[in-house]
């Protein structure tokens, strides 16, 4: 989904250096629907809506990609790039081939984790809608933006359990979470009687 503040959303995301390098490097990782998903995005925007530095609160650097080969030794390799070709950034990074997902997912969180066709599928089905946010490298040097829920709730601090989310009873905890590190943020009521 295009949003009206895609530009703004980017600006702000790339404003934080960490997120910058890491995009410019993504590409060295050598695997296919390379993406840099999730808290330390939207953690960007929300830092420079608060007036704290770029970085704060930020706990890891979510990378999804796709890879049909589902072995674990597989994934970590490139897990194991990852680290080399982060190592001087001093981050927390989290790199999962979203082929491989719904492998171990039920196993730790209770619930299945549906097959998905490609890593971009996996950025609309994070608990909290306005968390749904991914960028990565274009080939005109250009920045890709995925926010399949839109942008509104994220710059308007409005968290809401996702509908296309199969762990719907991680969401108070979730926004508890994201709640202590930006106060500002209001926790929808509604549906989350799911």
């Amino acid at each position: 989904m295009i949003d009206s503040r895609s530009d703004e959303f980017l600006a702000l995301a790339l404003a934080h250096d960490t997120n910058r390098l890491i995009l410019e490097r993504l590409p060295a990782l050598g695997v296919s629907e390379t993406w840099l998903v999730a808290g330390c995005l939207f953690g960007s925007v929300w830092n420079a809506l608060s007036g704290q530095p770029s970085g704060a609160g930020i706990r890891d650097y979510d990378i999804f990609y796709w890879d049909p080969d589902t072995s674990w030794e597989a994934e970590d390799a490139v897990i194991r790039r990852a680290d080399n070709l982060f190592a001087d950034l001093g981050i927390v990074h989290q790199v999962r081939n979203q082929a491989r997902v719904p492998l171990w997912f039920e196993q730790r969180f209770g619930k299945p984790w549906p097959a998905t066709r490609r890593s971009a599928d996996s950025i609309g089905r994070f608990v909290v809608s306005c968390t749904c946010v991914g960028v990565r490298p274009r080939d005109d040097g250009d920045v890709g933006l995925r926010a399949p829920k839109g942008l509104h709730d994220l710059f308007s601090g409005i968290l809401r359990p996702n509908p296309d989310n199969p762990t719907p009873h991680l969401f108070r905890t979730k926004c508890q979470s994201y709640m202590e590190r930006w106060p500002w943020l209001t926790m929808a009521e509604d549906n989350l009687s799911r």
